[in-house]
């Protein structure tokens, strides 16, 4: 056998691979030996048919499969050895006139190869990182809508100021038809409020989505339409009303925030307003962080620059799926992928130039973390190690579990590797400014 490499450039190269008879003879007798001996064909004892009549009848389905083995296995090797960077899979080149009655045969394959390039993590950009924190307004906000949690619910007949109305907005036309309880306040104007009180069960009122709320992104709540689909939206929606409430507030006493944060935790409406801003920004932290990641990432999209196989990588995308793709289909296909084929590349070189590596021990601590905090959210607040260890083994023993938290985990050092070295600045914003930003507006 002799397997030889032409670098067509640097990001194309042709593989032969020239097998011969003394490389795939040895095991396609042996196979033939087998059948041999356990063929049943009239007029012959078993095991005394004539090889000549094995030969004939299995002799070139035998030889394409052995010799294809050999093939593959010796590609395979011959790739891992040079240490060959490949994208895809190996190509084979279509040879219109093979010859399979000769005893040598020569296979060529297409390579495409991963391209040199570096990353600058340092380079300069204009990512920033948000500092999110709950202002005046939303603490305000969630004092307010702990004493209606927690206040008592009073059945009407008619709507009034501050009534909670449960309904199905909907619009045929646009397939709405979402059941949400909503606040008269929630409204944008006194205008749109209006036309809601007074109203019964069972009525109908037709509102515009137009400045329906303050921010259209609450449209994505209330009517359940896509982020796309909310701006400039501008159609005419039927609230059908099901039930009709107001709540007498609960009073913001001892009794309340013991029963919030357990007994003598916190003494004051100041103190139950601080937790809330503690457990907000605890919360608004991870957000921050997913939009960095997410700026980082369309960051280094832009600004490391490097060519692909392009043809190649085509062409192997219309062999690749179940169903065999024209090239116009392949073309399309590839225009949706290129940008995530780049960051995949663009985060291995990451991950190998600092040597990021996930071990046991970082899973184990990651699933740990995670299954205290679940526990705790159901009231386990001081679970037993043993029973936290238990349940992280099973965790553990379950692949696909293995394979999403290590994906978390990479994700993590990522950010925590982004943190340290890429060059950003920072800004403090309200929850509020945030969700524009986070939009583009």
């Amino acid at each position: 056998m002799n397997i030889t490499r032409e670098q067509i450039d640097a990001l194309n190269a042709v593989v032969t691979v020239a097998i011969t008879k003394d490389d795939y003879k040895p095991q396609v007798d042996k196979v033939l030996q087998d059948y041999r001996k356990n063929a049943n064909i009239p007029g012959f004892r078993k095991g005394a048919v004539p090889m000549s009549l094995i030969e004939k009848q299995y002799g070139k389905a035998v030889l394409l499969e052995e010799v294809n083995k050999v093939l593959q296995s010796s590609l395979n090797k011959y790739i891992s050895e040079e240490k060959l960077d490949i994208l895809g899979n190996p190509l084979p080149k279509v040879t219109e006139d093979f010859d399979w009655d000769t005893d040598d045969y020569a296979f060529e394959f297409e390579l495409g190869l991963v391209p040199e390039f570096t990353v600058d993590l340092a380079a300069k950009n204009k990512i920033v990182k948000y500092t999110i924190v709950a202002d005046d307004a939303m603490l305000d906000e969630q004092v307010e809508r702990i004493q209606k949690q927690y206040g008592k619910l009073v059945p009407k007949d008619k709507v009034a100021e501050g009534d909670d109305m449960r309904g199905i907005f909907s619009n045929e036309e646009k397939g709405i038809n979402n059941e949400v309880t909503i606040n008269t306040a929630a409204f944008k104007t006194k205008t749109v409020a209006k036309k809601f009180i007074g109203k019964k069960v069972g009525d109908v009122v037709t509102v515009s989505t137009k400045g329906l709320f303050d921010d259209d992104h609450k449209l994505m709540e209330h009517l359940k339409v896509e982020h796309d689909d909310v701006h400039g939206l501008e159609i005419d929606v039927n609230f059908t009303i099901e039930e009709i409430n107001t709540t007498e507030p609960a009073e913001l006493n001892q009794e309340l925030f013991d029963k919030l944060f357990g007994e003598g935790n916190v003494t004051s409406v100041e103190g139950v307003k601080e937790k809330i801003k503690q457990d907000a920004e605890q919360q608004f932290v991870q957000q921050s962080d997913q939009k960095f990641l997410n700026d980082v990432t369309e960051s280094l999209l832009g600004s490391t620059k490097f060519d692909l196989p392009t043809e190649f990588l085509k062409k192997w995308i219309q062999t690749v799926g179940e169903t065999p793709l024209t090239a116009e289909q392949a073309e399309e296909e590839y225009a949706k992928s290129e940008n995530g084929l780049r960051y995949q590349l663009i985060e291995g070189k990451i991950v190998n130039d600092n040597k990021l590596q996930i071990n046991f021990e970082d899973l184990k601590a990651y699933a740990t973390e995670i299954i205290k905090k679940q526990m705790a959210q159901f009231g386990q607040m001081n679970p037993t190690d043993e029973d936290v260890e238990n349940i992280v083994a099973r965790v553990l023993s379950d692949q696909e579990e293995v394979k999403r938290l290590s994906d978390q985990v990479m994700s993590e050092k990522m950010l925590n590797l982004f943190k340290e070295n890429v060059k950003y600045k920072t800004k403090e914003v309200t929850y509020q400014d945030f969700v524009k930003e986070m939009y583009g507006e």
